[in-house]
């Protein structure tokens, strides 16, 4: 490899993973509450920062008190699933699939499941027609495809007069848009994805007709333990005010809380909306001026701004591992390549707990590792 002329400046955090995304600015272990450590997750320490993350979560989303929040083991994934083996079977369902976790929740359906759901599917890069979707069905999709760098572009597509329930995986999503909470029945995420926060606990999130779904409907098949949400018949509406399934990790707990507390020093929603713009905007730019770079989502209407997919003119897989490892070595990028299963490109991660400047001073090195590879 011929000698190619360095950048000056590295980015001061070239964390740029899509999950777990980078931890919030300033962050360090020693800043973290640590009173519930050590003490079981029902003691009324437990209980009460359990509740608080609940809280802060409802204030930060500006989550309206018609819809449940609750902390279930599992990640996103548990969360979702969840959803789907209590809720669905009811009723016709549709799925929506447009990069790999979409497609996950397809397999579960059809292969798990065996609900001969119907399925909307676009390649990497696109979106299926939404005006397809029929209503009378449940509909599964993912609100921020993190795969594939692929959003929906708004809630409008989804009617208030549904019969169905919408089942949002939000996990890449909440935080960075302004999600209309009266169109989503159910919402999962993961603390990982947009807050930087740890792994293993997900997020579920319950409107009053998933609520009604659940005290109203018994699927045919069992269910396991972690995936139980009522009690003859009743939601059991402890999960919902920090008394978990399963065991939490309150380390993770108070990570989260961290995280939660400094997006509400940034003004909450709007704070966090503003940098995750601010920095696909940023990267938005270095890549115009790159003829070698584009987007995996060519329409800017469902164009993710937190898990942004580039291709590079010429790239193949091998090719993409090369230019990742150079810029991880380098300490300038880790985990830029793209996901497994998406065509072979870059995914650089642009959520609010990302800075600006670092996504300014990547654009150097990925010239760098371009001419490095090409010379």
């Amino acid at each position: 490899m011929t000698d190619v002329t360095k950048p000056a400046r590295l980015p001061a955090r070239p964390h740029f993973s899509s999950g777990p995304c980078a931890k919030p600015p300033g962050y360090s272990p020693e800043k973290l509450a640590t009173e519930s450590l050590g003490r079981s997750h029902r003691s009324k320490i437990g209980k009460a920062r359990l509740a608080h993350a609940i809280d802060l979560m409802r204030e930060v989303l500006r989550l309206p008190e018609t819809h449940r929040i609750g902390i279930v083991p599992g990640s996103d994934t548990g969360a979702f699933e969840m959803a789907m083996w209590t809720m669905l079977g009811a009723r016709p369902v549709t799925t929506l699939a447009w990069e790999s976790f979409g497609e996950g929740w397809v397999t579960d359906a059809v292969k798990q499941l065996r609900i001969d759901p119907t399925v909307l599917r676009a390649d990497y890069g696109e979106i299926p027609d939404l005006a397809r979707v029929d209503w009378s069905n449940d509909v599964l999709f993912t609100w921020n495809g993190t795969t594939s760098g692929v959003r929906v572009p708004d809630g409008d597509w989804i009617p208030a007069d549904r019969e169905g329930l919408s089942f949002a995986d939000a996990t890449s999503g909440v935080f960075a848009y302004d999600i209309p909470w009266d169109k989503i029945d159910v919402a999962t995420f993961s603390w990982q994805k947009v807050l930087g926060g740890e792994g293993a606990h997900g997020v579920l999130i319950l409107g009053p007709r998933a609520v009604e779904r659940l005290e109203s409907y018994t699927p045919s098949w069992p269910l396991p333990k972690v995936f139980r949400l009522t009690k003859a018949g009743k939601l059991i509406e402890g999960i919902f005010k920090g008394e978990t399934i399963n065991t939490p990790s309150m380390l993770a707990v108070e990570d989260a809380i961290f995280a939660l507390e400094w997006a509400q020093s940034l003004g909450g929603l709007d704070g966090l909306r503003a940098r995750s713009d601010a920095n696909a905007a940023a990267l938005g730019k270095i890549v115009e001026e790159r003829d070698w770079l584009g987007h995996l989502a060519a329409d800017p209407a469902i164009r993710s701004k937190t898990s942004v997919c580039l291709t590079v003119e010429g790239a193949d897989t091998d090719f993409i591992k090369s230019f990742a490892k150079l810029l991880e070595d380098e300490g300038a990028a880790c985990d830029i390549a793209g996901y497994r299963d998406a065509p072979p490109g870059l995914r650089i991660w642009c959520g609010a707990t990302v800075d600006t400047a670092d996504i300014e001073a990547l654009g150097p090195w990925l010239d760098w590792a371009w001419a490095s590879l090409k010379a």
